[in-house]
């Protein structure tokens, strides 16, 4: 998209500190390691075909996490004497989420390989090169403007959490049933912060100026590994109907955040993001 007029690409460091700040509380009050789950209660003769389909394809997204952590400290770096002094800073502070955020997403990706382990899905050393063929290739996200790498990760986190919660209905092993759980609050969790990101460029720059950033995320927003992993599209449709789950239901999220800007649904910026959603809906597969 072209800009009309051009706007910063971060805002102060010390309130992405504030931020961050405000964030590191909720990690620390919620953790939990593999070894908190009743292992011992694992019933893998619960588990369907659907089920088992369903574990392997999160296990490969959730496996991607150096990729993504990759991605952003490119995109965010934390080394380079060119670097301005300000933006080293933004980064900097925003390093410390990410650190957190991998190591919550690592957790994610080990826990989800020792359920497959230790179910007999999997076999540990077959399962390693399988998610290595899958994990050398580079993830990335075809944003230049920061607002909207972190709508992207918004409506990915959001997407995600609600995936974890509809799969969980589906659902009856009872180990993986808590695991669902676990992975759901650490994705709402994400997803807080990165609404407080987006919050903040609407609060500085207003929603005539950041609206058009947010409906370019929209409307080129594929999950992670959509366009790497193999056999993606056909395998997310079969995850979609196993779990009557559409990612589309996490744009409502965006809308409700600028809805919360607003106050009212009836101011123009909202009715523009609202309508833009209802036609993505109307044009693309539910995956």
């Amino acid at each position: 998209m072209t800009d009309q007029q051009p706007r910063p690409r971060l805002f102060d460091p010390a309130r992405m500190r504030e931020l961050v700040g405000e964030s590191m509380p909720r990690f620390a009050a919620r953790q939990w390691a593999i070894e908190d789950l009743d292992w011992a209660a694992l019933r893998p003769e619960n588990l369907t075909e659907n089920d088992r389909s369903v574990v392997r394809f999160i296990t490969f997204i959730e496996d991607h996490i150096p990729g993504y952590l990759s991605f952003f400290l490119d995109a965010f770096p934390v080394t380079g004497q060119d670097l301005p002094i300000e933006e080293f800073c933004f980064n900097r502070e925003y390093f410390r989420f990410l650190i957190a955020w991998a190591h919550d997403e690592e957790r994610h990706a080990s826990a989800l390989t020792h359920y497959q382990v230790t179910s007999g899905m999997a076999d540990p050393d077959k399962l390693m090169l399988e998610l290595g063929a899958e994990g050398v290739k580079k993830f990335s996200l075809p944003y230049e403007h920061p607002v909207q790498a972190f709508t992207y990760t918004l409506v990915q986190e959001k997407a995600t959490q609600l995936f974890y919660q509809r799969f969980k209905q589906a659902v009856t092993e009872p180990v993986l049933r808590d695991l669902l759980t676990r992975l759901a609050r650490d994705e709402a969790r994400h997803f807080a912060f990165y609404s407080d990101l987006v919050g903040e460029y609407m609060t500085r720059h207003g929603l005539a100026a950041t609206v058009p950033d947010l409906k370019d995320v929209l409307g080129t927003f594929r999950m992670p590994l959509a366009d790497t992993l193999n056999g993606y599209w056909r395998w997310s449709l079969k995850v979609a109907d196993a779990t009557a789950y559409d990612h589309t239901e996490a744009y409502d999220a965006l809308v409700r955040l600028v809805t919360g800007f607003t106050g009212s649904r009836g101011e123009a910026s909202v009715e523009d993001l609202a309508c833009f959603v209802s036609r993505i809906r109307g044009i693309e597969p539910a995956v």
